[in-house]
């Protein structure tokens, strides 16, 4: 059976260049890093090569990347760790980040280690950056959560603008990069930005690695106390192939991005201009169809009530479609995302198709089609 596979948002096929180099890795490189001798000083240099590159490819210093095993887990440390060691007593976020953001967030708030403003979003669930200053104005020692790409709806939050209002009202900033690393250029000696996220299989790295960067100025302890792994930031032994094939996949990933991503718009614009013509009831979601606004990776569509509102993604599937409703990690929850919830759209299914450099403008048309046949 034909099977296209337009979940990228939540998961990315492994780069072949990753394969080979993660495949060397686990079959020479099993020496434990923090060992003095030959075998464990090759894992550590694969390590320390690693962090560089990443360094190199951000504008970063190699001291300001630390190794962890998932987007959620930087996400953690970095707003944790801002409450417990950066004086952080006030948290602005949105209510259509990342559980992970909000998650932290609301245990922090129950806890009651800090308050919390959410900032204002407007019908396509943009944030009104008027709102932000607003708040921040009237608050101190606060740190400002909002992320750069909305995994849902695809919206890109204006990262410098955001900047700006921070270090004007002297708050930090985090931002869940987890959609866009791998996808855009940053300059983190431009912009000044305290911490930010990343998880490699978002762009065809493995699963169960990532990183947290941290501006060299701010200082946090860690979140998982152990061993002086990751300069006493992180215990536990380092996963030495998962971050070789990070260090691979970013490599690939900004080794030719122009094309890239000129290549994956020329999908989402085809699928996008598709619907237009056979499912003229369908609407975008968000800023999803609009590419000044939105990632060039992620189109979500609503369509209107219908027999399908529950069973859309299964009968997809059954088609050979493979998409999702909205984020894989809330895998399983039948309840309405909080994030449709929180903008303006029609009713009925959202399905949220999301591209890679792996799809084909044939797979669009295989899809789009499907949905004709189950509308029909």
């Amino acid at each position: 059976m034909h099977r296209v596979y337009l979940d990228n948002a939540a998961t990315t096929a492994l780069d072949p260049d990753v394969i080979q180099i993660m495949s060397e890795s686990m079959k020479e490189d099993f020496g434990n890093p923090s060992s003095s001798h030959s075998f464990g000083r090759k894992s550590r240099s694969i390590i320390e090569t690693s962090r560089r590159n990443i360094a190199k490819l951000l504008n970063a210093e190699p001291s300001e990347i630390f190794f962890m095993s998932s987007g959620t887990e930087a996400d953690n440390m970095a707003i944790r760790g801002a409450v417990r060691d950066a004086g952080v007593k006030h948290i602005v976020t949105s209510r259509i980040e990342h559980p992970a953001v909000l998650n932290t967030v609301s245990h922090l708030l129950r806890k009651k280690k800090v308050t919390v403003d959410y900032v204002n979003t407007n019908h396509n669930g943009e944030i009104d950056l008027n709102h932000l200053s607003s708040i921040l104005s009237k608050n101190t020692n606060t740190l400002v959560s909002l992320m750069h790409g909305n995994n849902e709806i695809g919206n890109l939050l204006n990262l410098e603008k955001v900047s700006s209002i921070c270090q004007a009202n002297s708050a930090l900033f985090h931002s869940d990069t987890v959609q866009t690393i791998g996808h855009y250029h940053f300059d983190l000696k431009k912009i000044k930005i305290d911490f930010l996220t990343c998880s490699a299989h978002k762009f065809h790295g493995p699963k169960g690695i990532g990183f947290l960067y941290i501006k060299k100025d701010v200082n946090i302890t860690p979140l998982i106390h152990g061993g002086s792994q990751e300069r006493n930031m992180r215990g536990g032994t380092e996963c030495v192939y998962g971050i070789a094939g990070l260090s691979r996949a970013m490599e690939v990933a900004y080794s030719d991005i122009i094309n890239h991503q000129n290549y994956i718009e020329k999908l989402k614009k085809h699928m996008i201009n598709l619907i237009n013509k056979k499912l003229p009831f369908a609407t975008f979601n968000g800023c999803s169809d609009n590419f000044n606004k939105s990632l060039y990776t992620v189109l979500s569509v609503s369509f209107p009530p219908s027999k399908y509102d529950n069973l859309l993604l299964f009968n997809l599937d059954l088609l050979g479609v493979s998409c999702s409703g909205g984020s894989a990690c809330s895998s399983g929850n039948v309840s309405q995302s909080h994030v449709i919830s929180a903008i303006e759209h029609q009713g009925g299914a959202v399905v949220r198709f999301s591209f890679s450099k792996f799809n084909t403008l044939e797979d669009v048309d295989f899809a789009v089609n499907q949905l004709v046949s189950l509308f029909n």
